[in-house]
């Protein structure tokens, strides 16, 4: 019989358990796409490099200035008409990008990556590499740093898309008449890019830096253009006024950091994307453009606010000269689809990952490129994207709405990664404790800061990303947890392989021509299909091969470590073939490597593969509550069928079951 099989049997790889010391399964970290797809590595040159990192390293923070500057304004005590509320904001904004992005990314975490990637699971993987056991507080901060990516996800197109239609408001000559239509439009912008997921991505990647490039020359030229209306604002540049303007504030100053922080919202991407283009372009792009011309822009906002007081109000499309309007507005929402895009090409990455090492049950993943691995597209992943982008529009139908639930998504991922950072500078790293403390304090400070400020926005909003996140959470930890349990009972109830060969050699059984592969997730014991087959066909091949699937804590495993076999005796073989978490499975191209290197030879046609089925059941009594173990089986049924993720051929599979209370 062929057919789906949940993932908690023997046909699931090793990494579909909780990581473990044993196995080196850690989890991945979470790529946005590059100009390659997400997954790959560019291959270009240097100023192609810098040029495609712009367009996807930066597309998210480079949208920042539509709504970050009005914000913050907005929530101060004069409500920006004030001279210290415009110096002080635009000083706070300076300070948050050199100390967040520059300090805390560019040049502190950028040096911690996991042979070349980074992202916040990646500094799961080095930490738990540098504990050197499975340590469960990492493993929830590397969970809890993904489901907050996952909100960051659904959140980044809502806001960035609404924020870039709202300039239809300020449209000179159309006194308004286009507000009603403000959220329709956005709406028909983000169904048609969720849509057009399915047809890939990468054709449009091509246009993703050059269009991002324009559109950042196009901020430093707003912002040239209005310094001159108050030079002045230059003095915002001294830290003193950001913090005067706090003091001055009082309990509400507290509560601008939240809004001050939506100007460094994509921060995370640099260090997240470091395996796409490497440390050098993205340090470059940044130091030598980005931040100069997001600088320029904030500095115009400013200058123009205290020359003209009434444009705080949307500061940034009031910076606009009538005659190129038009243009921006739509330079403006490409470049807003174009951070978007990005955020949703990285959750499928992150997905793909997740799948690979157990957070996840399996999950349908399409690839949409013949010519770029990395280019895949997640239906499930998609509709559900969409869904909450649109649900969120309905609750929070203005971007300033939005603004409150967006930033405790990002400040929560960011607050994840200075914890772990700890981790690294003190086990891997091995600084002196008080080196430590000096190292990782002034971030964790900053991070506490701004992730409290918009703690205090939950009834605002905030409550969205928390829910979301905890959801994910939720589903992870049903998913590791039932799978553990699972194994476990299993592994109880059956026969050490070492046993079951013995006793086979004392009664051989009836012998079958050809070879039959067992996939299991522990290649120490008899797989439940062997055991199905022996049982009731009463029957064993002629070679019998015990295959198992293991993820490592490495972003890419080189051909010449994919396969590893270990003969047991004439009849049996056990072959470990190993991924990288940024890996998909491929079984039939593994066994082709058995046959270069190893001089295994292997016949499709005429080969096997046995697959063991488990079909659950709910137990009130032990294990997990009765909801969580429902949960689970839901998961369990509706995960994607494993003929199909480890692209075996069907006509060749076997699926054998039993069943097994949870």
């Amino acid at each position: 019989m062929v057919g789906a099989a949940p993932q908690g049997e023997d046909g699931k790889r090793a990494a579909a358990n909780s990581p473990t010391p044993q196995d080196k399964s850690v989890a991945p970290a979470h790529p946005h796409p590059s100009a390659a797809g997400a997954g790959g590595h560019v291959k270009a040159g240097k100023w192609g490099l810098i040029i495609g990192a712009i367009g996807v390293v930066f597309g998210d923070i480079g949208t920042s200035p539509l709504y970050a500057m009005r914000e913050a304004l907005s929530h101060s005590r004069s409500g920006g008409t004030a001279e210290l509320a415009v110096l002080g904001t635009v000083s706070l904004v300076f300070w948050a990008l050199i100390l967040v992005v520059t300090v805390k990314y560019v040049f502190f975490l950028m040096r911690a990556d996991n042979k070349g990637e980074g992202g916040t699971l990646a500094l799961m993987a080095l930490a738990q590499r540098a504990i050197g056991q499975r340590s469960a507080l990492v493993f929830f901060l590397g969970v809890c740093g993904a489901a907050m990516f996952y909100a960051d996800g659904v959140l980044t197109p809502a806001v960035s898309v609404l924020s870039a239609v709202e300039g239809l408001g300020e449209a000179p000559g159309l006194g308004g008449r286009m507000t009603p239509f403000i959220l329709p439009i956005a709406v028909g912008i983000l169904i048609t890019l969720f849509m057009v997921q399915a047809r890939g991505t990468a054709s449009m990647a091509r246009a993703f830096g050059p269009i991002t490039t324009v559109w950042f020359l196009v901020l430093a030229g707003l912002g040239v253009l209005h310094i001159f209306d108050d030079p002045s604002i230059l003095r915002a540049l001294s830290p003193h006024y950001g913090a005067l303007f706090l003091i001055d504030n009082g309990i509400l100053g507290f509560i601008l950091l939240g809004s001050v922080f939506l100007a460094v919202t994509g921060a995370e991407a640099l260090y997240t994307d470091m395996g796409h283009f490497g440390k050098s372009p993205i340090r470059a792009g940044w130091l030598w453009f980005v931040l100069p011309c997001l600088m320029l822009n904030y500095l115009g906002q400013g200058a123009l606010v205290l020359s003209d007081p009434p444009a705080r109000v949307n500061p940034f499309w009031e910076m606009i000269p009538q005659m190129i309007y038009w243009p921006v507005l739509i330079l403006a929402t490409m470049a807003t689809v174009i951070a978007s895009q990005a955020v949703i090409t990285g959750a499928f990455s992150l997905t793909q990952q997740a799948v690979q090492l157990g957070l996840f049950p399996r999950i349908n993943i399409l690839q949409t490129s013949e010519s770029q691995a990395g280019q895949i597209f997640v239906p499930s992943v998609n509709m559900l994207m969409l869904v909450g982008v649109l649900l969120l529009i309905t609750l929070f139908p203005t971007s300033s709405q939005l603004a409150g639930a967006y930033g405790v998504a990002v400040t929560g991922a960011m607050l994840v990664d200075s914890l772990l950072a700890w981790f690294i500078v003190r086990r891997l790293w091995k600084w002196s404790l008080p080196l430590s403390i000096a190292a990782i304090t002034p971030f964790l400070i900053i991070d506490l800061a701004f992730f409290g400020s918009n703690l205090l926005k939950i009834p605002d909003g905030a409550w969205a990303p928390l829910a979301m996140g905890a959801g994910i959470v939720l589903v992870m930890w049903t998913w590791t947890r039932g799978t553990r349990i699972v194994t476990a009972k299993t592994r109880k109830d059956s026969l050490p392989l070492a046993d079951l060969i013995e006793m086979l050699r004392a009664r051989p059984p009836h012998r079958a021509p050809g070879t039959a592969i067992f996939l299991t997730s522990d290649p120490d014991i008899a797989p439940v299909a062997l055991m199905h087959n022996l049982k009731h066909n009463k029957v064993l091949h002629e070679k019998n091969v015990i295959l198992t699937v293991r993820t490592t804590d490495r972003p890419r495993v080189a051909e010449a470590d994919r396969v590893r076999i270990e003969p047991i005796s004439d009849d049996f073989k056990k072959l470990v073939v190993s991924y990288g978490f940024m890996e998909r499975p491929n079984v039939p191209k593994a066994l082709n490597v058995c046959r270069k290197q190893q001089g295994l030879k292997f016949d499709i046609m005429s080969t096997s593969f046995f697959l063991g089925r488990r079909s659950l059941v709910p137990s009130a009594n032990q294990g997990m509550p009765l909801w969580q173990d429902r949960l689970y089986i839901f998961l369990m049924r509706n995960a994607a069928n494993p003929t199909d993720f480890f692209h075996i051929p069907p006509g060749r599979v076997v699926e054998l079951g039993t069943q097994v209370s949870v």
